[in-house]
């Protein structure tokens, strides 16, 4: 069935595939940021879903020599003050608890800037004067996150608070650009590691683990399969997955309505790698056996952005089989709407 680009365009009306095709691109776009330095103790990062993501992913790249706190709720920490360099991240510039963090961050006198498309966020960051970076707009936020990645590394290094150079994005810029071609609608099932990971999904709740570096890309493989697919999906990290969901595997029965996915990399932890290795060992015969994803790339950053595209392709293939486009949510949308009630 993926093999039928006739069905493929019929059902990705909004060509999600395409985007995903060029996500890549979304590395290398200039953004205009009037960010100056700052004097900043902490660094305060307020947003939700794929917005949030990108401060997840820098978590891993390029990291942080000072605290560092990711906000996915309506209020803010108390220790949040004029040393606090807070960034409020949008797409649609109307997300409430994002809203309500940055207003609270106003009366503590933090150092404000906004990422978004347009929508509240963005006419308060104009009234109030705060460095505003402009997303491009008329993309689902998941769909946005490399752009969400990548201004948010320009206007933390605008800040002076990071020294990571910007070639090592644009190199990975261009890694992604030639391996994403194995996964196009182009490419047979045969041929294809994102159409055959779709093929074991159906059906089934998929679990995606990662390690501590490789976590941010298991968390938007869950979010994809959950906005992408419609389907439930979970996620946890190596090693605190050992601590206790580990035990919850060895319940019968065997044969367990799962997925389960390990996304695994060669530069995670010495004693992560062998973890996992454990766990598929002990758990043999108690769980499906999991998919493995070894991470490519030289740096971590290169290997978090690729397994975090193939996650896209997986979960994109994975709504076709699904018989649905992957690009609405119109549910999100309604619940939106009900609680503005």
């Amino acid at each position: 069935m993926l093999d039928d680009l006739k069905m493929i365009h019929e059902r990705d009306a909004q060509d999600a595939l395409g985007i995903a095709e060029k996500a890549w691109q979304q590395l290398q776009y200039e953004f205009d940021v009037q960010q100056g330095p700052v004097d900043a103790e902490n660094i305060v990062y307020a947003g939700m879903g794929g917005s949030a993501l990108a401060a997840q992913m820098s978590l891993t790249w390029p990291g942080y020599d000072r605290p560092f706190e990711i906000v996915r709720n309506y209020d803010i920490p108390a220790y949040v003050s004029s040393k606090t360099f807070f960034v409020a991240s949008s797409y649609s510039g109307n997300t409430e608890e994002t809203l309500s963090a940055t207003l609270q961050a106003a009366e503590k006198g933090a150092q404000i800037a906004v990422i978004a498309s347009g929508g509240k966020l963005a006419d308060l960051a104009k009234e109030k004067g705060y460095p505003l970076a402009t997303l491009p707009a008329g993309l689902q936020p998941r769909h946005a996150v490399f752009y969400n990645f990548r201004v948010l590394i320009v206007l933390l290094q605008k800040a002076g608070l990071l020294t990571k150079d910007e070639a090592e994005l644009a190199k990975a810029a261009e890694f992604l650009k030639g391996k994403v071609q194995a996964w196009l609608p182009t490419v047979p099932t045969k041929d294809n590691q994102a159409k055959q990971i779709a093929q074991e999904c159906i059906g089934k709740s998929v679990v995606v683990y990662g390690g501590p570096k490789m976590y941010p890309a298991a968390y938007k493989w869950k979010i994809s399969f959950n906005e992408n697919a419609k389907q439930i999906a979970w996620v946890n990290q190596f090693p605190e997955f050992n601590h206790n969901e580990f035990l919850g595997w060895t319940k019968q029965p065997v044969n367990k309505p799962y997925t389960v996915i390990d996304l695994r990399s060669n530069l995670e932890h010495e004693r992560v790698q062998k973890r996992f290795e454990v766990t598929e060992k002990l758990l043999s015969g108690m769980r499906p056996a999991p998919i493995i994803v070894q991470g490519e790339g030289e740096s971590i950053l290169e290997q978090l952005l690729l397994t975090i595209l193939l996650g896209d392709f997986v979960t994109l293939y994975t709504a076709l089989l699904n018989g649905i486009n992957p690009t609405p949510v119109d549910l999100i949308e309604k619940f939106k709407k009900v609680l503005a009630d």
